[in-house]
């Protein structure tokens, strides 16, 4: 299976590093390039094909709301992923209003970012992750059942 490909936006550069640092880390995930800005992102996303990106919503040039309603444009293929230190229920409907997938708080970052990499990238690809999670709600569902079976 190939890796999850990911764009990861953000203009402070200590954030970019950490999360570099950890995608590093899991070995079905890629990081294929890094914006500081939203028109960057824009580009990039449009030359390197990511299936998911990580944005941040205060960003130069163009916000990440904007950046992400031109993604859903441009490269729909890509799914957004919203960091933010304003996890503020207007910014998160108005992230997901412009296409968003899904949004983070940055303080809870920690397990749930690869859980919202691995189910947007699950969204856009479809194909052999949304067959994966069939076949794995096929094995549970008869464990499930064998279970059971040897209780009674």
């Amino acid at each position: 299976m190939e890796p999850i490909r990911v764009l990861l936006v953000d203009d402070e550069p200590k954030v970019l590093r950490g999360l570099l640092m950890r995608l590093g880390l899991e070995a079905d995930i890629c990081v294929v390039g890094e914006a500081a800005d939203g028109a960057t992102a824009v580009d990039l996303a449009g030359l390197l094909s990511p299936d998911v990106v990580l944005m941040d919503v205060n960003l130069p040039v163009i916000d990440g709301i904007s950046a992400t309603r031109e993604l859903a444009a441009r490269v729909p293929q890509a799914a957004v992923v919203i960091l933010s230190l304003h996890d503020d229920r207007a910014t998160i409907e108005r992230a997901l209003a412009a296409g968003a997938v899904a949004f983070m708080g940055k303080q809870q970052m920690d397990g749930d970012l690869l859980g919202a990499i691995r189910m947007a990238a699950e969204k856009v690809k479809g194909g052999a992750l949304g067959k994966t999670t069939e076949a794995l709600g096929k094995i549970t569902d008869q464990t499930e059942r064998i279970t059971r079976k040897e209780q009674e």
